[in-house]
């Protein structure tokens, strides 16, 4: 919210400079962002009426003009302008001047001409430009006044970064309350008697939707004149507010929109048929509206209407179609509030905004309609003149102001301070609040203006603001620490973390916010869990994989030259299933590009499948993970596996889809994976096992199986086996080749043997390899490889 400060000061003008107002805000929870001059700095510049004008005799661009200051006689100033004229007022910087940025006025000889000082534009004085040319000032501007104090520049703009709570300070008169009720100013509202109206002409108004649309106002007001201009103070408050000046009754709307916070809009009264209807869109309904964009309506968009079409996007935009001109004699004025849930998201659905929609979606007050009403018709009368017919309102059932319940022990716990009830009273009632004690329970009823005070930590944060943050002592923290115990069968994940960073992983943050796009093509989820007001179409919905997150970091490095990349991220991720919405924690990775980082003494193999399973496994360990090949929608058909903790599958591994590689332009195959992290978390209790003092023996074993049969699967056979004295068996070596028909693999097994009580014999030895190569034999067809 921008601001003038002499405007707010003409509501409420406590006795503090600029600077200490502007921090005393910004304690209360109104950020002051900027605090600036209106203008910068400059000396000896009046008000001046050119007299007369002559062509100057050696050049011809320049004019010799006679200029009255004020004084006895006139000066003599030598112009280049091409709007100055005889009659005109602007400001002129005398001899002895200093404009902004050390400009210094000199009498000088133009062309042989002497100029005693120099006409102003508004660029040289550091002012916004409307015109090129000189500032041109009303015709009622009093000649040799000081300029500064004339234009009213040693104001200063203030910004409010407001939070989206504070609807009620988007405007000069929320903002006023909050001033008196911090300052104890008191504060000056305005007085707008009611409009005797001097015409018997109305349209009829109808609520067809009216929980989107409980209260609108209309009038009429005839005989206009659309091309008067605008008042001067008027302009500079709207121009210091940050709104361009447009028209008088476009600029007297949004003067009010600033003023009181509420919206308005004016119609061209020639240009509607019939009675205004409040109603939903039709399907395929259109608009052109007033930024030159004509949009297709949805059935969820209000719109008011006449007899035959839609006039105007209720709450964010009116229409071209019935928009003001500088030929338009009749207008109908609109003063009307619109449900927040309504106008929810549809600036960002439809790509543009605008000051009605940013304060209709927050909440504006409902209680003055009619007071914005009789206010704009008030400045329309005086300034374009007409004649006002009787308000028209239609009216349903507003939002009801339920009293919240304040505990004043609690104000106590939260703040930690103790308020005495009444002060509380006090402090809350400067809001406006209605407030009813009992106790220690003080009913406070939110007035029209408030919808952000719904609970009673909202009315906590307005008790801790008035009384001052900083008031409120500062205390060291006291409290009875204790040993938490430790459950032995839970490990932290930051201990997984560890791991992982020891591999050469790095951390990442990624937003649980996605694009609805990365769920389709990473999870297959075609109907993700949906926000109904997103910060940006691209994170419309909420993530069931964090793959998407890592792809683009992987996306961002790789654009940045980032050739080798190990994430992985440690979050949330939602999940719908039938009516109950899960919130897991997952951890995933990603790696891509080479295996080692570059040096002389390694290749620039890449990470492959195998590296990011040992990377797994470790990160697991003590479980056993096993690996199943399966197929998922975002894996590489042959080159994904399910990841397996005590047959319970726990998580996926694999190498992203080609179809997914190509399109999100990714020149690095990354290696992904996901896993529950419950499973991570899980620890298994130590056991204490005895260590053998015998020599262990090893013996290897070759077999020749059919392509198609799994490792896993001869491996889980020799150790269903159980036979006590194998401590260990592992493969060691795959081969496909010469001495092996095709369709086959030769797999060799290693297998230690050890005894706890006795050195093994040659005999118990080959007893048990004999009983391993009949297993394998009689479960898979496995042939002794000779």
């Amino acid at each position: 919210m921008k601001f003038s400060e002499k405007w707010l000061r003409s509501w409420v003008n406590p006795s503090m400079n600029s600077e200490q107002l502007a921090h005393l805000l910004t304690m209360a929870g109104l950020e002051v962002e900027e605090n600036d001059p209106a203008a910068p700095d400059f000396t000896q510049v009046v008000v001046a009426e050119v007299l007369s004008v002559t062509r100057h005799a050696n050049a011809d661009r320049l004019n010799v003009c006679s200029v009255n200051i004020g004084t006895a006689e006139p000066l003599q100033i030598v112009c280049g302008a091409p709007n100055v004229a005889v009659g005109v007022k602007v400001p002129c910087a005398l001899v002895g001047a200093v404009l902004p940025g050390d400009f210094r006025i000199k009498q000088a000889k133009v062309r042989g001409v002497e100029s005693f000082g120099m006409l102003c534009s508004a660029d040289e004085l550091g002012m916004p430009a409307d015109v090129d040319g000189l500032l041109l000032l009303p015709s009622d501007a009093p000649i040799g006044a000081d300029f500064r104090e004339y234009y009213e520049l040693n104001d200063r703009v203030l910004v409010l970064k407001l939070t989206p709570n504070r609807s009620d300070c988007l405007s000069i008169q929320g903002i006023a309350r909050d001033v008196a009720a911090i300052t104890g100013a008191e504060v000056h509202p305005l007085k707008v008697p009611p409009i005797v109206a001097t015409i018997q002409d109305t349209r009829s108004i109808q609520l067809q939707a009216e929980a989107a649309c409980p209260r609108y106002c209309g009038r009429v007001i005839r005989g206009v004149n659309a091309v008067a201009p605008t008042p001067a103070w008027m302009k500079r408050r709207l121009e210091r507010s940050g709104v361009r000046s447009i028209s008088s009754i476009v600029d007297i709307t949004n003067y009010v929109l600033l003023e009181l916070g509420q919206p308005m809009h004016a119609f061209d009264l020639d240009k509607l048929a019939g009675g205004i209807q409040v109603r939903f869109a039709r399907d395929g309904e259109q608009i052109a509206l007033l930024n030159d964009k004509i949009i297709e309506l949805k059935g969820d968009m209000l719109v008011i209407a006449d007899e035959v079409k839609a006039l105007a996007l209720a709450g964010i935009m009116g229409g071209a179609e019935s928009a003001v001109a500088d030929d338009t004699q009749d207008i109908f004025l609109e003063s009307a509030f619109f449900a927040p849930k309504v106008i929810h998201g549809k600036s960002r659905r439809l790509g543009f905004g605008s000051d009605s929609s940013y304060r209709f979606e927050r909440g504006v007050d409902f209680a003055a309609t009619q007071l914005a009403m009789e206010r704009a018709t008030a400045l329309v009368l005086e300034i374009c003149g007409g004649q006002a017919a009787p308000i028209t309102e239609a009216t349903a059932a507003l939002p009801a102001r339920p009293p919240v319940k304040l505990r004043v022990s609690r104000v106590a716990k939260v703040l930690g301070v103790g308020l005495a009830a009444d002060l509380i009273v006090n402090l809350l009632s400067r809001l406006g609040l209605h407030v009813e004690i009992a106790g220690d329970v003080i009913a406070v009823t939110p007035p029209s203006f408030r919808f952000d005070i719904e609970i009673e930590e909202d009315l906590i944060e307005e008790v801790a603001r008035l009384y001052g943050y900083d008031t409120v002592p500062v205390r060291p923290p006291k409290a009875s620490l204790a040993m938490l115990p430790q459950r032995g069968l839970k490990r932290p994940m930051s201990q997984a973390k560890q791991m992982l960073a020891a591999r050469d992983y790095q951390e990442v943050i990624n937003y649980s916010f996605v694009d609805a796009a990365w769920e389709a093509d990473f999870a297959n989820n075609l109907s993700p869990v949906k926000l109904q007001n997103p910060i940006a179409s691209q994170m419309s919905v909420m993530r069931s994989t964090m793959w998407g997150g890592l792809i683009t970091t992987l996306q961002h490095n790789l654009n940045r030259k980032h050739e080798r990349v190990r994430v992985f991220e440690l979050g949330r991720v939602f999940v719908q299933q039938a009516d109950e919405l899960t919130q897991p924690e997952r951890l995933a990775g990603l790696a891509a590009g080479s295996r080692y980082a570059e040096q002389w003494a390694a290749g620039a193999e890449r990470v492959d499948f195998y590296d990011v399973k040992a990377d797994v496994e470790a990160m697991l360990q003590p479980l056993v993970a096993r690996f199943e090949a399966a197929v998922h929608p975002a894996l590489h058909p042959g080159r994904s596996a399910r990841i397996l903790v005590d047959g319970e599958c726990v998580g996926w591994l694999g190498e992203l889809h080609p179809q997914w590689v190509q399109k999100y332009e990714l020149h690095q195959v990354p290696i992904v994976f996901e896993i529950d992290a419950g499973i991570i978390a899980r620890r298994m209790v130590p056991e204490a096992r005895a260590i053998s003092k015998f020599q262990a023996v090893r013996r290897d074993i070759a077999v020749v199986v059919e392509e198609q049969i799994a490792v896993q699967q001869l491996m889980d056979s020799l150790v269903d086996e159980k036979i006590s004295i194998i401590s260990e068996i592992a493969l060691f070596d795959v081969y496909r080749g010469k001495g092996v028909d095709a369709g086959f693999k030769s797999l060799a097994f290693r297998v230690m043997l050890q005894d706890m009580e006795k050195t093994l014999t040659d005999e118990e030895v080959e007893a048990v390899m004999s009983r391993l190569v009949s297993v394998l034999s009689e479960k898979h067809g496995a042939k002794l490889r000779v």
